[in-house]
């Protein structure tokens, strides 16, 4: 008897997975693609093609008034489906795009940095110290493995960044003693959590299938692991994640309010307040590239329009005489 044939979002899934995917991506990925299908009425995409993506994208940017980020997203999950899970190319869309906001991003000053850290306790102050003081993504923060934290090298190595890159970055002095003293705490908890037969770890790249024994190793931990062991949904086996990022994103919401700074605050603005500084300084913007991780200078030369801000350096008449 011949296996049941696997429905098109497990297929999608499945290649992901194969491909190696994170599984946030690949949960994005799947509601873009269930959005798509039931925009035209649950049609199957291969019975669809250029004429049905563009009117679902030109959808999502007049009607929904999407961000442009968020129409790329939906673009990519919809080729994604046709060229790697369909084996259909398809080329020249050409739908209603939506804008692009020119807005420059929001920075602390330095001192607007640290009381909002100093405000913030435990793991989450330390994320946001390595939010502020590497440039880290909260996603790139929340994912670091014990192995990745050179304390000789004074430095930190991230995995599997954006565009699915490593890099290296500073491993700030002030907080590498803190970092070590809250590994001693963790490390005990994962010989607790190993004694009561779990301690398994997700491990990238089909490295569990490879090293069969790994996932249980000290290096492989999440430096920042989350209070509870639950299931993992794509293995099914028990196990303790990272702690998730809305807890990061509440703990940074209140210690804003608390110092009471009236700008919009998020997570990545630790990490553009990381470069603006780092300009500042006197840095050049090629180093600054390269520890934010950008492809293209241009994405890092924003930083450079924002010390430009209050009149570009020049002096108000009103203040001068």
């Amino acid at each position: 008897m011949e296996p049941k044939p696997k429905k098109l979002l497990e297929q999608v899934r499945e290649v992901m997975r194969l491909r190696h995917y994170a599984y946030r991506t690949e949960e994005t990925y799947v509601q873009w693609i269930k959005r798509y299908i039931l925009f035209h009425h649950k049609r199957h995409p291969r019975e669809m093609g250029r004429d049905e993506i563009e009117a679902f994208l030109s959808d999502l940017a007049v009607n929904q008034q999407v961000a442009a980020a968020t129409q790329n997203q939906a673009l990519n999950a919809i080729l994604f489906l046709y060229q790697k899970v369909l084996d259909t190319e398809i080329t020249g869309i050409n739908a209603v795009r939506a804008s692009a906001p020119r807005n420059l991003p929001v920075v602390l000053t330095k001192a607007e940095a640290l009381a909002v850290i100093q405000s913030m306790a435990g793991p989450h102050q330390l994320v946001a110290k390595l939010l502020y003081g590497s440039g880290l993504r909260l996603s790139e923060a929340l994912r670091l493995r014990v192995k990745d934290v050179d304390f000789a090298q004074h430095q930190i190595i991230v995995r599997d960044g954006k565009g699915r890159k490593n890099r290296v970055t500073m491993l700030p002095a002030r907080a590498a003693a803190e970092i070590q003293d809250h590994l001693v705490g963790i490390r005990r908890q994962h010989q607790q959590d190993l004694g009561r037969g779990f301690g398994s770890v997700y491990l990238p790249f089909a490295l569990e299938r490879k090293y069969p024994n790994a996932n249980r190793d000290w290096i492989w931990q999440y430096v920042f692991p989350a209070g509870r062991i639950v299931k993992d949904p794509r293995s099914e086996e028990m196990r303790r994640h990272h702690l998730h990022e809305s807890g990061i994103q509440k703990a940074l919401k209140q210690a804003v309010r608390q110092v009471r700074i009236a700008k919009k605050v998020g997570c990545h603005t630790f990490r553009h307040s990381f470069a603006t500084h780092l300009l500042e300084n006197g840095y050049d913007i090629r180093t600054i590239q390269e520890l934010l991780g950008h492809k293209d200078v241009k994405t890092t030369m924003i930083y450079t329009h924002v010390l430009n801000r209050g009149g570009r350096g020049v002096r108000s008449p009103l203040d001068i005489g």
